[in-house]
């Protein structure tokens, strides 16, 4: 097996028996990024001479006797909307173009100091806002499955690089779903930890009250090791829980579901749903029985609404957190010649540095928390929220988790719902729900569909993660003993004709 096809863990346990050494699995991933970059674009800046700095630092401290994390020495690719101190910082967008922060986010901050490599940012819809990773002002990235594919959004970067063996970890940002679609559409592992479970200090706010950090990888453990890394209290975030974060590891190496109620939401299958993914989550399913979980079906009625309810509470809270983007500040300023006003330069600098679908939610957003509309649109969808939470919490007294498909389809093609903004949300039809309620949630690959991947969408109650990672790997295991090895795209050729496992 290659360097670039092992798992984190693996390439871990080698660089600790000496077998490996965090440089050479940093050049592996270097080269994979520049053989392939250029068509995936899933990267938007890589600064490889800073890695292999980093990856040589490591290499000495491990040399030397000393005790480093199960990660320390793994490459790691962090979403362009974390805010780090040696890299640009876009949010994929023109408006930063360039901007580089004065800080560290948290969880940069907790990877450097766990001994990741960081070895660029990844793409991303402008702000986060999309399902493809269209709207980024520095171009689509392409789905390593079928580079003709999006590869999900808004991280769909990350998901990208993850799946076409470019590093073997990333973070992503997940507000309505922008890690597990993405994961769903790739064939990757994507987790939303527990609102408050991963800090957000640091992540550009998109969505405050729904914004959540969590881990993207190729297997359960990896997901569950770095989550581990990024998780805990942060006196930085205001919604940070104080509380430990679980064990994770261990409930990714479970070897059976006994004793666990797994619960079918109802509302989330039927019309709208392609066969191949309804297929492949029954099939699903009947592996959770087979490892000895209960299956029992529940209703949550107010989930029918979430979608709605989100594409106005969203943004709303984007139209606020956006505002700060003037030229003012920082970032692009635009039409200062001396001649304009604050206000003029202000609106050039808002009409030429948002994209389209930005602009749109913004409108949206302002108009919703307008006087005479507020209670109308933003308190109506806030109160469906109200209910979406009491849903949850009536069907975990039933259950331990829920599972549904992760996405409605397979990766649709670049360009076919970019005129159809209502067809690109429905992406996020069964993803909304739990950052509306706050709950952890995850999708992992659960096979393929005329030659795409599927993703199983995982939800627990809050400070359950564990949960999620005792689901996750045990599927993952039946199902690659089926395989006869891990759902992975391929190395070898990204022009859409092939996929294969690895």
């Amino acid at each position: 097996m290659s360097i670039l096809t092992r798992s984190a863990a693996d390439l871990g346990r080698a660089m600790a028996a000496g077998e490996l050494t965090s440089e050479q699995v940093t050049l592996a991933c270097l080269d994979q990024i520049a053989a392939l970059n250029p068509v995936l674009n899933a990267f938007l800046s890589v600064d490889g001479d800073a890695a292999l700095v980093q990856a040589r630092a490591i290499d000495a401290h491990r040399a030397a006797g000393e005790e480093l994390g199960p990660l320390a020495g793994i490459p790691i690719g962090v979403k362009d909307n974390f805010c780090t101190t040696d890299f640009p910082t876009t949010c994929g967008s023109r408006m930063l173009d360039g901007w580089v922060p004065p800080y560290d986010s948290t969880v940069v901050a907790r990877l450097r100091e766990a001994g990741l490599v960081i070895v660029g940012k990844t793409n991303m819809d402008e702000f986060a806002m999309g399902s493809s990773t269209e709207t980024s002002f520095f171009g689509p990235t392409r789905n390593p499955w079928d580079t003709d594919r999006i590869p999900g959004g808004s991280g769909g970067g990350s998901a990208a690089a993850v799946a076409a063996f470019m590093v073997p970890l990333a973070v992503g940002s997940d507000t309505g779903g922008s890690i597990r679609q993405p994961g769903s559409v790739t064939g990757t592992v994507g987790v939303k930890p527990t609102y408050g479970g991963v800090s957000r200090y640091g992540l550009v706010a998109m969505a405050s009250s729904l914004d959540q950090p969590g881990p993207v990888a190729r297997s359960t453990e990896d997901a569950a090791l770095l989550q581990q890394v990024i998780g805990g209290y942060d006196r930085h975030d205001s919604a940070s829980i104080n509380q430990p974060v679980p064990d994770l590891v261990e409930a990714s190496r479970a070897t059976d579901l006994a004793g666990v109620r797994v619960g079918i939401v109802s509302e989330f299958k039927g019309e709208g749903y392609e066969p191949g993914v309804l297929d492949r989550f029954e099939e699903a399913v009947e592996v959770l029985r087979g490892a000895g979980a209960e299956i029992v079906e529940v209703s949550c009625p107010s989930f029918t609404y979430a979608l709605p309810a989100y594409y106005l509470i969203q943004p709303a809270e984007l139209s606020s957190n956006l505002a700060r983007f003037d030229g003012m500040r920082y970032g692009l300023r635009a039409g200062d010649d001396g001649t304009k006003s604050a206000e003029q330069v202000m609106n050039l600098t808002r009409e030429e540095g948002f994209g389209r679908e930005a602009k749109r939610r913004i409108i949206i957003g302002t108009y919703a928390l307008s006087a005479g509309y507020y209670d109308a649109y933003y308190g109506s969808a806030q109160k469906v929220r109200s209910l979406i939470q009491q849903d949850f919490d009536k069907a975990f007294e039933q259950v331990d988790v829920l599972v549904s498909p992760t996405t409605p389809t397979v990766a649709f093609r670049l360009g076919e719902r970019t005129a159809d903004p209502m067809s690109m949300y429905l992406a996020d039809l069964c993803t909304i729900p739990s950052n509306m309620a706050g709950n952890a949630a995850a999708s992992f690959p659960a096979g393929l569909s005329e030659g795409l991947p599927v993703g199983l969408q995982v939800m627990a109650p809050p400070m359950e993660d564990a949960r999620l990672y005792r689901v996750g790997g045990v599927l993952e295991r039946t199902l690659e003993e089926r395989w006869g090895g891990p759902l992975l795209a391929t190395t070898e050729r990204l022009d859409g004709t092939k996929a294969v496992t690895a």
